[in-house]
């Protein structure tokens, strides 16, 4: 893994943490601070299964399915090629992300979650920063895939050094 990779890798796991336990410590199980009225709130939740609360309380399963996961982020992103960046970064986002809601799952046996947004008056489930990780992860391997598939067509050109 590149120098800078392990460094995003550490700095996403370090903030992930370093923001759970700062609501942990300073909100009680439930409590809701308003940052943006009817739009955006820290709340303080703990959550045992998935999104939405899927597969609750099956620690065991979320267990060896991040370790799996982990696993095979790990093998993909030593197969990317070098001009991959994007999807390196993601990869990288993604290993963050797992590895952030993995120490919460061992430690606690639920994800400390705070990040609550009610959008077009949908309360979306809370989350936190390692699963804003995952998701952003996902999105630059899916930008990715897209330009390779547009280069591929020919809708897009490829940048050449000195060109």
């Amino acid at each position: 893994m590149k120098r800078w990779h392990f460094g995003l890798l550490a700095a996403v796991i370090g903030l992930d943490q370093l923001t759970k336990f700062a609501v942990e410590a300073n909100l009680d199980l439930y409590e809701s601070i308003p940052v943006i009225d009817r739009f955006f709130s820290i709340t303080y939740t703990r959550n045992t299964g998935a999104a939405w609360s899927l597969l609750e309380g099956k620690m065991l399963f979320f267990y060896g399915i991040a370790v799996v996961a982990l696993i095979a982020m790990g093998c993909f992103y030593k197969q990317c090629r070098e001009k991959d960046h994007l999807t390196r970064i993601g990869l990288v986002l993604m290993m963050a992300g797992t590895i952030g809601n993995l120490i919460d799952r061992l430690a606690w046996q639920y994800v400390r979650d705070f990040l609550d947004f009610v959008i077009f008056g949908y309360d979306f489930p809370v989350f936190n920063v390692a699963d804003m990780a995952l998701c952003i992860g996902v999105l630059l391997i899916l930008i990715e895939i897209g330009r390779e598939e547009l280069e591929k067509r020919g809708m897009i050109g490829v940048k050449r050094n000195g060109a």
